[in-house]
């Protein structure tokens, strides 16, 4: 394994730029394809401190910005079956706990938010670097997934096939692309 060579981001709070950053998921449908979505709308921080392993991440996902590039789709997921975003606007993550793994490899422990539920969850995140814009402004790159099961969340819904199984996994992926910069 090649061992990267990673300029550490300066402390302070860096803001996640929404034109730059895909938060993500991925559930199997039918049993077998994977249907991917996003949110449109979100808003968050990293509050990056000397020692990066006492850093914090806020993130809040505006839940009717949901896409997967489906109208029918995305209209059953804002409804009550999935996210219900009349009553729950918004969900969120908050980081608890981080551990360097080395070579630009860190555990994000941390408690989602979705429904008015709070579970631990733990990313698998990999800082990627400072990438200066040809402005000249830092960027700090990082990529972050986990695997989480829907149903703890009160995300319940499902449909049975007549093979066996279901029509949407209760195993979801959280894949996230963050491009941050310091305000």
């Amino acid at each position: 394994m090649t061992t990267r060579t990673l300029t550490k981001p300066d402390a302070g709070t860096w803001a996640i730029d929404p034109a730059h950053t895909r938060l993500g998921f991925v559930a199997r449908h039918l049993m077998v394809s994977k249907v991917r979505g996003s949110f449109a709308s979100f808003t968050g921080t990293l509050d990056v401190a000397e020692d990066l392993t006492q850093s914090k991440v806020d993130v809040s996902m505006d839940t009717a910005s949901v896409t997967t590039g489906a109208e029918d789709r995305d209209n059953h997921l804002r409804s009550g079956d999935f996210f219900d975003v009349e009553n729950f606007p918004t969900m969120k993550f908050e980081s608890t706990e981080i551990k360097d793994l080395g070579d630009g490899n860190y555990e994000v422990a941390g408690n989602l938010t979705i429904k008015d539920v709070t579970k631990p969850v733990t990313l698998d995140a990999t800082y990627l670097g400072i990438i200066s814009d040809p402005w000249g402004n830092g960027k700090a790159m990082l990529e972050a997934s986990t695997k989480i099961d829907r149903e703890e969340w009160g995300l319940t819904w499902n449909a049975p096939l007549e093979t066996g199984g279901v029509l949407v996994s209760k195993e979801v992926t959280i894949e996230l692309e963050v491009q941050a910069a310091k305000v």
